[in-house]
């Protein structure tokens, strides 16, 4: 684009003679729509992706990133089957676990739950990455006199559906239970509430309880067998191999499950809303888009006679048609910058200041997550920018196919 075209171009930006300041009305009205249109795109996205971040760091605060599990029993030499994961480049940690189902009965109510065994050496190093503990003190699990009930650390929607606080006793009902000769009889013990966590997540604060490996493995009389090796890897996005790695050097009876196995249909349905979201709000700028060929189009009928003497003067068809597509071009930079400052502002507020609440039985998670990416606000530019160019190509042809003649016959 030549100084000639850009500077024709800013000045027809005026509209009319009786126009007060540097833009028409007609421009301003386009500018404004593709901002709202930029802006909705914009945060929308970001809260799609901080939900997709947010769930991803809430499960795997919890969850492993890949379990190592035995077809048909627990395992009984979980060490040695750890010492070989270990050897495995990317792999971080290999610990033992307990998961078992179970029913958990207070004086005042009755829930049911799941009840995760933890090493004792792991418990002693803190809580799960994603816990917070709010009450009591999470390293308590792995202590207790000879005697006394076992400690467990359990959610704070839990503790508060069962008003249970630091120091009460829980009795924990295995369903398993015992065989006799009157049938499978449950198996009941009492646990002491040592802590009460949160995790933000409400499908875990109301139904998981936490507790050690070797009070679970009494419990359930499992003896020295646990349910399966919890392993940590460096890069999240490589458990998919790893996973397959761990499974061809143990081989059967063993198999084992990533994280992205585990919630593919959860991470996939956020995937899917987050690009479906885009194609929706990007129909708010495609109907931006007309705004400005409109404004294009009324500006081609006002300065008929301009373009016409510009025409005669020796300025081609091409030029003609670069001056109005250089038009559309600042309409829609400037309606792109106007939304995109909006656009992150507005996500920076919800970020700090988290003051919009989700109910958590429904989303699972209290607050509104915002998170920005580099990729989706670069898409959205070029998205709004190619809309705003091909807006322009039609009101541009009919300016350049304007008949100078024509144009100034009844001037």
């Amino acid at each position: 684009m030549g100084f000639f075209e850009s500077f024709v171009a800013l000045r027809l930006l005026r509209g009319v003679k009786q126009q007060q300041g540097f833009l028409s009305l007609s421009t301003l009205i386009s500018i404004a729509g593709l901002a709202v249109g930029v802006m909705a795109l914009i945060v929308v996205i970001g809260v799609m992706t901080g939900f997709d971040l947010d769930m991803k760091q809430k499960i795997l605060g919890v969850n492993a990133h890949i379990i190592v599990l035995k077809h048909g029993a627990g395992l009984t030499d979980a060490a040695q089957v750890a010492a070989k994961i270990k050897e495995i480049p990317g792999v971080a940690s290999a610990e033992p676990f307990i998961y078992t189902q179970v029913m958990f009965s207070a004086p005042e109510n009755v829930s049911g739950g799941v009840i995760r065994g933890l090493d004792p050496e792991t418990i002693r190093r803190g809580a799960p990455q994603a816990l917070t503990v709010e009450r009591g003190k999470f390293a308590d699990l792995a202590g207790g006199a000879p005697g006394e009930p076992p400690r467990i650390a359990v959610g704070n929607d839990l503790a508060k559906s069962l008003h249970l606080k630091v120091g009460d006793y829980l009795k924990i009902v295995s369903p398993l239970g015992t065989q006799t000769a009157m049938g499978r009889l449950p198996r009941i013990k009492a646990f002491r509430v040592a802590a009460i966590f949160h995790t933000g997540m409400y499908e875990f604060d109301s139904s998981l309880v936490y507790t050690s490996i070797p009070a679970l493995q009494e419990f359930l009389g499992l003896g020295h067998r646990v349910t399966g090796l919890e392993v940590g890897v460096k890069d999240i996005y490589a458990a998919e191999r790893l996973a397959a790695v761990i499974q061809g050097r143990l081989g059967p009876p063993f198999y084992a499950r990533n994280w992205m196995q585990m919630n593919r249909s959860l991470f996939a349905s956020l995937k899917l809303q987050k690009v479906t979201m885009f194609i929706i709000l990007t129909l708010i700028i495609l109907v931006a888009a007309f705004g400005i060929a409109s404004t294009l189009f009324m500006m081609v009928m006002k300065k008929t006679r301009d373009i016409a003497i510009l025409k005669s003067m020796g300025a081609t068809r091409l030029s003609i048609m670069r001056i109005f597509v250089i038009n559309g071009l600042v309409i829609g930079g400037l309606g792109t910058l106007i939304g995109l400052g909006l656009g992150l502002g507005l996500c920076g507020i919800l970020k700090e200041y988290q003051f919009i609440k989700l109910p958590r039985e429904v989303y699972y998670i209290s607050t509104l997550p915002v998170t920005v990416q580099a990729p989706d606000v670069l898409a959205i530019i070029v998205a709004a920018m190619a809309i705003s160019f091909f807006a322009t190509l039609y009101p541009s042809w009919q300016a350049a196919r304007l008949d100078p003649v024509e144009a100034i016959r009844y001037e």
